[in-house]
C-alpha cells in the first residue's frame, strides 16, 4: 500500500490555513500588548474596551479574560471581576494568576475566600510573590502564626531568586514547557550548581513524565544542598510517582526529623505510610495533625480515604462530613461520600450541594466534584433525568482539564496489533530461549494480571482471588505502564514512537531483567504468598510486553456488558488517569479499541487469557469461582466464595461494594438512562 501524498491544492489549502492562524495570533498578541500598556497607564476603561472586543471573538482567550478581570478590579467592580475569573478558570482551571486575582478581589471583603484563592495560586505557581505576601498578612490577622512565618520565608526566598527562574516557574504553570526548559537549561549552563534551577528542571521532567531524569536531578540537587527541604519534598513526590514508596517514606521521615512541626512533612510521612500499607500509622498521624489544625479539610479528606481503604466506613463518613462542614463549597468532601457507593444523601445535603454547585464563588474543581456527587444522589433517589444532567455537567467540566485524543489510543492499539504478531513471540522464544527465563521465573512469586476497563468487575475478581491463602492482593500497579513509557523514549508528541516496535529489538537478557525488575519492584506490596495480583486495567494495552518479560504470568480479562460498563465509567470521577472516561463517544471508541485488541491477543496467544464476564460471575457465582481458580492453578478454598468477609485494604472506588455479598441490582442500571446514552450505544451496539 502506498503512502498518501497531498495534492498541490491540498498543500496550498493547508498553507493558507496556517497563514490565517498565524495572522490571527499576531493580531491577538498585538491587542493584548496594547491593553497591557493602557493598564500600565491606568487607562482601565480603554483597556477594557480592547479586551471586551477580543472576548466577543475569542471567548476563551486566557490573556483577554485575565486582563478583563484586572480592569474590573481597578474600576472597583469586584463582582464583574469574579464573574470573569470564574469563566477563565472554567476554560483554564490550572491558571495560577486567575486565583491570585481572585484573592485580590476578596482581599478586603472575605478573608477566608482570599486565603483559599491565594493558597490555590501558590500551589499552582510557587513564584507568585504577591500571593505569598498577602497570605502572610492574612494568616497573621487570623492568628495562624506558623503559616504566617512560613509564607514570609517564601516571600524572602522568591524575592531573592533570579528573574529567569521566576519566569520558568510561571511558564511551567502555564504549560509552556518548551520555553521553560529552554530558559532553565540556558541558566544552568551559566550556573550549573544552582539548586533551584535544578529543582525546576526536575519539575519540567515530571510534567514530561520523564521521572528517571527528574529523580536524578533532585538527587544531584540534594547532593549540593542537603538542607534544601523543598527539593527533598519534590523528591518524595517523584519517588512516590515511581512507586518507590519505601524510599519516599525514608525521605519524608528525614524531612520530618529536620522540622518536626512542619505540617507538610507530617503529611508526607502520613501519605507515604499509607502507600506502604501502614494504614494505622497514617491514620494516627492524620489525627495528630488534626489536633493542631482541627478544621483542615485537606487532612480530613486524607483521613477519610485511609479509613475507607481499611474498611472503617463509619469513621470515613465522619471525616468526609467534617471536611465538608469546615470548608464552604468543598466538592471533594461530597464526592468522597458519594464514592463510598453505599452512602445515601439526605434531602438537606442535596439542597446544600445544589446551592454550592450554583454559587459563583465555587471553584472549578469543586464544581465538577459536586456535579458527580449530585448525579449519584439523584440516581439513588430515582430522579434519573436530574442525575444525568449532573453527570453530564461533571463530565463536561472534567474533560476541559484534559487533552485526551481518542485517535492516539486507537493508533497505539493498532501498533500493538501490527508489532505483536505470532512471529514476534515465536522468534523471541526460539532465538532467546525464553524457556530458561521461564524456569528462572518459576522460582519467583507468580503474577496474576487482571486487565480490562475500569468498572468492569476487576476489584471483585481481585477480592475473590486475594481471599485465597496462596494469593497476595496488591493494588493497581503502574510498573508495566511505566516500563512501556521508558521503552517509548522521551520524544514529544510530534516524534515517532519507539514502543511497541522496540520489542522486536530487545535481547533475552533485557527481557529477563525487565521481568526480574518487575518482581523486585513490586515486592513492597506482597506478604510472601506464591501468587500476587496486579489489577491495573490499562495493562490490556501491554499484554505483548507482559508475555515477553513474564511468560509465566496469568492474565485475566475482566469483561462487562459494554452499556453497563460504559455508563458506570461515565458516572465515575477517577482520582487520576482514565482520560477517555469523560465523554460518551470517547468511552465507546475506547471500548471498541479494547475489544479489538483483546481479540488480537487471544489470536496470537491462544489459551493465555481467561475472559471472566461480570454478568456470569454475578448470576453463576460458584461455577465462575471454580473456573477462575482452575485457570490460575489454585486449589479451591471456601474463603473465595465468602470473599466479602476478607479483611484487606482496597484502594479503588469499589472498596465498599466488594465487602458485601454478590448482588445483581447494578447490572441494568444503565437502562434508566437509555435514551441519553445513544452516543455510546451507537458505537458499541455490535460488541459484547
Amino acid at each position: 500500500m502506498g503512502v498518501s501524498v497531498p495534492t498541490n491544492s491540498e498543500s496550498n489549502n493547508n498553507s493558507n490555513k496556517n497563514e490565517q492562524v498565524t495572522n490571527i495570533n499576531n493580531n491577538i498578541s498585538k491587542d493584548i500588548t496594547e491593553a497591557k500598556l493602557l493598564l500600565q497607564k491606568k487607562q482601565f476603561s480603554s483597556a477594557l474596551d480592547i479586551t471586551s472586543s477580543l472576548l466577543a471573538r475569542y471567548p476563551d482567550n486566557i490573556d483577554a479574560l485575565y486582563l478583563t478581570a484586572v480592569c474590573h478590579r481597578y474600576l472597583q467592580q469586584p463582582q464583574l471581576a469574579l464573574s470573569t475569573l470564574n469563566t477563565l478558570t472554567s476554560y483554564h482551571p490550572n491558571y495560577a494568576r486567575a486565583y491570585q486575582e481572585e484573592g485580590h478581589n476578596y482581599r478586603l471583603s472575605n478573608s477566608q475566600a482570599a486565603i483559599s484563592a491565594y493558597e490555590k495560586a501558590v500551589q499552582l505557581n510557587a513564584a507568585l510573590v504577591a500571593s505569598w505576601k498577602n497570605l502572610s498578612e492574612l494568616y497573621r490577622a487570623e492568628g495562624q502564626v506558623w503559616s504566617a512565618e512560613h509564607t514570609q520565608k517564601q516571600v524572602a526566598y522568591w524575592a531573592s531568586m533570579p528573574q529567569e527562574l521566576v519566569s520558568v516557574s510561571s511558564l511551567i504553570n502555564e504549560d509552556n514547557l518548551l520555553k521553560a526548559e529552554e530558559i532553565c537549561r540556558f541558566f544552568l549552563k551559566k550556573q550549573p550548581k544552582h539548586t533551584e534551577a535544578m529543582r525546576l528542571l526536575a519539575a519540567i521532567g515530571v510534567k514530561h513524565k520523564v521521572l528517571d531524569d527528574a529523580e536524578f536531578l533532585l538527587e544531584s540537587c540534594l547532593h549540593f544542598d542537603p538542607e534544601f527541604h523543598q527539593a527533598r519534598l519534590d523528591y518524595v513526590n517523584v519517588l512516590h510517582k515511581r512507586q518507590r514508596y519505601e524510599q519516599a517514606l525514608e525521605q519524608a521521615l528525614l524531612l520530618r526529623s529536620k522540622s518536626p512541626d512542619d505540617v507538610r512533612y507530617q503529611m508526607a510521612v502520613a501519605n507515604e505510610s499509607q502507600a506502604v500499607g501502614e494504614f494505622n500509622q497514617s491514620i494516627a498521624i492524620y489525627n495528630s495533625i488534626l489536633e493542631q489544625l482541627p478544621d483542615n479539610s485537606g487532612v480530613l479528606i486524607m483521613l477519610g480515604h485511609a479509613y475507607k481503604t481499611v474498611g472503617d466506613t463509619q469513621n470515613a463518613v465522619a471525616a468526609y462530613q467534617k471536611a465538608g462542614a469546615c470548608q464552604d463549597n468543598f466538592g471533594d468532601a461530597y464526592w468522597s461520600l458519594a464514592n463510598l457507593k453505599t452512602y445515601s444523601f439526605s434531602d438537606e445535603e442535596i439542597a446544600i450541594m445544589q446551592r454550592h454547585e450554583q454559587a459563583q464563588t465555587t471553584a472549578f474543581e469543586d464544581r465538577f466534584h459536586l456535579s458527580f456527587a449530585l448525579g449519584k444522589a439523584f440516581e439513588d433517589a430515582s430522579d434519573y433525568s436530574q442525575a444525568f444532567t449532573y453527570y453530564s455537567k461533571g463530565n463536561a467540566l472534567k474533560k476541559q482539564q484534559l487533552g485526551y485524543q481518542a485517535a492516539r489510543i486507537e493508533a497505539e492499539c493498532k501498533a500493538q496489533i501490527e508489532v505483536c504478531t505470532p512471529a514476534l513471540f515465536s522468534n523471541q522464544a526460539s532465538t532467546h530461549n525464553l524457556a530458561n527465563t521461564l524456569s528462572k521465573q518459576e522460582r519467583h512469586p507468580r503474577p496474576i494480571f487482571i486487565v480490562g476497563l475500569p468498572r468492569a468487575g476487576s476489584t471483585l475478581l481481585e477480592q475473590i482471588l486475594s481471599s485465597h491463602s496462596m494469593v497476595d492482593g496488591t493494588m493497581e500497579l503502574p510498573n508495566i505502564m511505566s516500563l512501556a513509557h521508558r521503552l517509548n523514549g522521551r520524544g514529544g508528541s510530534d516524534k515517532p514512537k519507539r514502543y511497541p516496535q522496540v520489542l522486536e529489538e530487545l535481547s533475552a537478557d533485557q527481557l529477563a531483567k525487565f521481568g526480574d525488575d518487575f518482581i523486585k519492584d513490586t515486592e513492597v506490596y506482597r506478604q510472601g504468598a506464591p501468587y500476587f495480583i496486579d489489577k491495573m486495567p490499562n495493562n490490556f494495552r501491554h499484554i505483548g510486553l507482559i508475555q515477553l518479560i513474564l511468560p509465566d504470568a496469568i492474565i485475566i480479562d475482566a469483561r462487562r456488558d459494554p452499556m453497563s460498563c460504559g455508563f458506570s465509567i461515565f458516572k465515575q470521577l477517577f482520582a487520576e488517569g482514565q482520560e477517555f472516561s469523560y465523554n460518551l463517544e470517547d468511552i465507546g471508541k475506547y471500548y471498541k479499541n479494547y475489544v479489538e485488541l483483546m481479540d488480537h491477543w487471544n489470536t496470537v496467544l491462544p489459551g493465555k487469557i481467561l475472559k471472566m464476564q461480570y454478568e456470569d460471575v454475578v448470576t453463576d457465582f460458584d461455577h465462575q469461582v471454580h473456573k477462575l481458580l482452575d485457570f490460575c492453578g489454585l486449589p479451591f478454598e471456601e474463603g473465595c466464595l465468602d470473599f466479602y468477609k476478607t479483611k484487606r485494604s482496597v484502594r479503588t472506588a469499589s472498596a465498599e461494594q466488594v465487602r458485601q455479598p454478590i448482588y445483581q441490582s447494578g447490572m441494568q442500571q444503565w437502562k434508566h438512562f437509555e435514551a441519553d446514552l445513544e452516543p455510546l450505544s451507537h458505537l458499541v451496539s455490535t460488541l459484547k
